[in-house]
């Protein structure tokens, strides 16, 4: 069989078997992330094309994550109280408006208040999109599903990095303007064919017992579940040394900027290339033992590191290391999030989840830049290493503590054709 052919006919069996919505949500996150340019051009933006100092590039960028942090809490209680689809709708149409905004935004105190309420707005659409995930994919397919949304979040990313220059040359408003009008496609796709699921979620939450947690501080006093959240903040801060002190500590060793473009560029093309076949593997795989190897993945590729030294190659097999871990690690914590999470506080819970990720996109950077500055390389990509470790022992602990059976789909349902995205 040809390799082309190969390679449809695994995607086919990846994608079979889910749900027509979750399709069009699919399409809508792979939109959205197509026009992702602010976000990663927007430090550039304002030291380079606004002139602004380096100091407040990254005050506007921690107020840009502040904003993220808050919307992850306030977007899960709003997904849960309003509803999944109009929280969904709100956030993007706002996202859309303050991302055209801020293309137009002059001054310092502006711009700033501006990019904190882009952060707010676009950071709150992620736990309505993960519960409604969980509210259409049947358990067993979760995991799969998940990974399939990872991967649209990937492809939309790739793409839009790898164009984003090109379009910036005619000015950086043109990619602000770009941003909104494909984040407005997506919220016209979502009001027009993603349909609301709180149904589905209120009537898995009736054969719940009385006492499931409902509350925001119900969640916070979960201990099973703010144990899973705690380790995933301890992975993340490890995971947040790749977009910021990977680059100061090749930058250091002599490595040219195009090198570093090289290697920082293999992370998205191997999760395009590896997200499906690798799903695939996972099906029907012990829960813990996948989490303690990425947790393992991701630490000790990050670890490698060190040793890397002025060689490019060894740096792009650290990324290499660490991309196959993140590969395993993103779906299988969402399936397990999904899992521990009430029916009827979904949004809640994605919400507390997501937090972890906000938290560490605003501690990371900076515990990883004083660890280079006044410890060096080997202390830092030393405790990533120890990080990873120490995440994959609590795995195993949380593990048993609560055991869960294999959630792998029926092989037969597995292997049916897609649903169309038309």
């Amino acid at each position: 069989m040809p390799v082309s052919a190969r390679l449809v006919n695994e995607a086919r069996r990846a994608a079979g078997g889910l749900p027509r919505q979750f399709w069009w949500l699919w399409t809508s996150t792979l939109v959205n992330r197509l026009g992702g340019f602010v976000v990663t051009f927007l430090a550039l933006y304002l030291t380079v094309d606004r002139g602004y100092s380096a100091s407040y590039g990254g005050l506007v960028a921690g107020l840009f994550g502040l904003g993220s942090a808050i919307a992850a809490v306030g977007g899960g209680v709003l997904t849960d109280r309003l509803g999944r689809r109009p929280t969904l709708l709100v956030a993007q149409l706002s996202t859309a408006a303050f991302t055209a905004v801020l293309g137009f935004a002059d001054g310092q105190v502006a711009i700033a208040a501006v990019a904190f309420l882009v952060g707010l707005a676009s950071n709150a659409s992620r736990p309505a999109v993960s519960a409604m995930i969980a509210d259409l994919v049947p358990a067993a397919d979760r995991v799969r599903a998940y990974s399939l949304n990872y991967w649209a979040v990937n492809i939309g990313f790739g793409a839009s990095a790898a164009v984003a220059g090109l379009i910036a040359t005619h000015g950086y408003l043109t990619l602000f303007l770009l941003d909104a009008l494909t984040t407005l496609l997506c919220a016209v796709l979502v009001f027009v064919k993603v349909p609301e699921t709180m149904a589905k979620a209120e009537a898995e939450a009736a054969e719940e017992p009385a006492e499931a947690a409902v509350g925001l501080g119900a969640v916070f006093r979960d201990g099973a579940f703010m144990a899973v959240v705690g380790v995933n903040l301890l992975l993340a801060l490890v995971f947040q040394q790749g977009p910021t002190t990977l680059a100061m500590d090749m930058g250091r060793h002599g490595i040219s900027t195009a090198e570093y473009g090289l290697v920082a560029s293999l992370n998205g093309v191997l999760i395009v290339l590896l997200q499906l076949p690798l799903t695939r593997l996972m099906e029907g795989r012990n829960r813990t033992a996948l989490l303690v190897a990425s947790a393992l993945l991701i630490g000790w590729g990050f670890g490698l590191t060190a040793v890397a030294g002025t060689s490019a190659a060894l740096y792009a097999l650290s990324v290499a290391v660490w991309t196959v871990g993140e590969i395993i690690s993103a779906p299988t914590m969402m399936g397990l999030v999904a899992e521990l999470s009430p029916a009827r506080a979904r949004g809640r819970y994605q919400g507390v989840y997501s937090l972890s990720w906000s938290l560490a996109a605003f501690l990371g950077p900076a515990a990883g830049g004083l660890l280079l500055q006044y410890a060096g390389s080997w202390a830092l990509w030393g405790s990533c290493a120890a990080g990873g470790t120490l995440a994959a022992g609590a795995f195993v602990a949380i593990g048993r503590r609560r055991p869960a059976p294999d959630a792998a789909p029926d092989a037969d349902r597995a292997a049916e054709p897609a649903a169309a995205t038309a």
